[in-house]
């Protein structure tokens, strides 16, 4: 049998970063089957503590202006992985971002007793690898539907002014993913062979 003629499995292969997109828009429909996609992500405790925000029109092309003007705050690489994150944002006609509620953290902290300092990494990090998840979901959606996009993780370093500008409180997580159909096609780079990664104990 051969595994690769498998949908999901090919999906996941050809998944790959997409950064310049076609002027072509995308429906409601296909947006909220992403969001869909994303929101059935597994998550601890079933608390699905995670947001998604939808960016389009105006306020898309204003976070792109945020983001490449923040990039004069950094030397290079980082000022110029931001302005091309800028182009992203700009290029793209949808760009979604994923911020934590908090829930989790509120709610595990309450339900285990332990020291609180404790729960409260413990639960942080489940909520970062719940809405992580979330992400890939979306990822992967957006390519077995013919999409291209990508998530900017360099966006990290304006974390606290991208969420200023969502309207979102401080959280532990925060993505931001510009979907959109490709410019033109692409191919992902090469994977280090499964093998160089895998321990056997």
């Amino acid at each position: 049998m051969n595994l690769l003629s498998n949908e999901t499995l090919t999906t996941i292969h050809a998944r790959h970063s997409i950064r310049q997109f076609a002027p072509e828009g995308l429906s409601e429909e296909m947006v909220m089957t992403l969001l869909d996609a994303a929101n059935q992500a597994p998550s601890a405790h079933n608390r699905q503590s995670w947001k998604f925000v939808i960016l389009e029109g105006d306020v898309r092309g204003d976070l792109a202006e945020l983001v490449s003007g923040a990039s004069k705050q950094f030397q290079k690489p980082a000022s110029t992985l931001l302005r091309m994150a800028g182009r992203s944002i700009a290029s793209a006609p949808v760009t979604i971002a994923v911020v934590n509620t908090g829930d989790l953290i509120s709610h595990g902290t309450e339900l285990f007793q332990v020291d609180k300092d404790q729960a409260f990494d413990f639960f942080r990090t489940m909520e970062i690898q719940s809405s992580a998840a979330a992400v890939e979901n979306l990822l992967l959606a957006a390519t077995s539907l013919g999409l291209g996009a990508v998530w900017l993780g360099i966006l990290y370093l304006i974390k606290e002014q991208i969420l200023d500008f969502l309207q979102e409180p401080q959280g532990e997580f925060m993505a931001v993913i510009p979907v959109g159909h490709p410019a033109r096609p692409t191919q992902g780079p090469n994977k280090k062979p499964v093998q160089n990664v895998v321990k056997r104990l």
